[in-house]
């Protein structure tokens, strides 16, 4: 396989080999990562909730607050593994690891799922159970509990839209956001997203966990409550891990944008056809591009090594992100057809 970059024919500013790269100068000022300004407005919001939850629970006694304490401390870690995540990302290749190190971010989102699962949702589980089967589970001043409830909803819903504002910024138009959530490669904008999502689902269960009890005398539903979070929390973990657990195996970019993308390369001139097309997200903002390509005509080698900047050049407008791209020449055999060339 020839690799992308051959020298002469790189445009100002880029560097080549092991393939065609983005830019260096730019590295120094790489812009601040999609999901940043989300992550940091959960943290502050997540630290503000989770004492809020824990004054409600010192008054109160109400293991719902408690379980909603643990979500909100356990979302604060999720918060700092994820800007440990972006910062570990964002360091440029080395020879020991010449892709980067993009896939950090992915990593620490796995173990946000963990955390979540194993800090929250289990626990909340288990201290839900244990409320269900105590006989001297009551509760104290439930309506303070409600105040600082409402008080918390407030604050999750404003780090909600923050999340929100920023996922739109990178949401294609018309797609729903099951569908984004689903697909996004950002793993900051999931975890923000479902995290922030789960708190307020949280709090209307607390909260209905709250006032029942207050209202029929009848501790037990504070307890179900708990362990309705519980439940909550390790849905919503099982998702993103499933979730990372698919983009730290390896993703390729969206089938429409690869599509696109073999059909601007058999465009090129001098292309005649795309035999392979590869592509894999190492990061959210990091793709690999691999492509086979068959020449329109016998060509020495100045001809080849010019088509394979020609396609670097299309390559690199149709995915801005792209990290490296490594263009093979080859013969197009109509014997080989109904064989996937490698």
């Amino acid at each position: 396989m020839t690799q992308s970059g051959s020298g002469a024919a790189d445009g100002p500013g880029l560097h080549t080999g092991p393939g065609l790269q983005r830019p260096t100068e730019h590295d120094e000022q790489r812009a601040e990562p999609i999901g940043r300004r989300s992550v940091l407005a959960a943290l502050g919001a997540n630290l503000a909730v989770a004492l809020t939850k824990f004054v409600g629970f010192l008054v109160t006694g109400s293991s719902s607050l408690l379980a909603e304490t643990l979500h909100s401390v356990a979302d604060t870690g999720n918060q700092l593994l994820l800007l440990v995540g972006s910062h570990l990302g964002g360091v440029r290749p080395s020879p020991s690891q010449p892709f980067g190190r993009g896939r950090e971010r992915y990593f620490w989102a796995f173990v946000v799922g963990l955390v979540l699962f194993g800090l929250g949702g289990v626990f909340s589980l288990w201290e839900g159970y244990r409320k269900m089967t105590s006989v001297d589970h009551e509760l104290v001043s439930p309506a303070v509990g409600i105040g600082l409830l409402l008080v918390a909803a407030v604050i999750e819903a404003a780090s909600l839209r923050t999340g929100l504002s920023e996922a739109d910024e990178i949401r294609p138009s018309g797609q729903s956001w099951f569908h984004f959530v689903r697909r996004t490669r950002n793993p900051e904008v999931t975890v923000v997203l479902l995290e922030d999502g789960a708190a307020l689902l949280g709090l209307a269960i607390a909260f209905a966990g709250v006032a029942a009890t207050w209202a029929t005398g009848n501790a037990a539903w504070d307890g179900i409550a708990t362990l309705a979070i519980g439940g909550l929390l390790c849905v919503v973990a099982a998702v993103l891990t499933i979730e990372m657990k698919s983009l730290l195996i390896g993703e390729t970019i969206a089938p429409g944008r690869s599509r696109e993308l073999e059909h601007i390369i058999t465009g090129v001139a001098g292309v005649d056809r795309v035999l392979n097309l590869r592509t894999e997200h190492l990061g959210p903002e990091q793709v690999l591009v691999c492509v086979k390509i068959a020449l329109t005509e016998p060509a020495d080698l100045q001809r080849v090594v010019e088509v394979i900047d020609l396609v670097e050049r299309a390559v690199a407008a149709e995915i801005p992100e792209m990290l490296t791209c490594y263009v093979e020449p080859d013969v197009f055999d109509p014997a080989r057809s109904d064989v996937e060339w490698t």
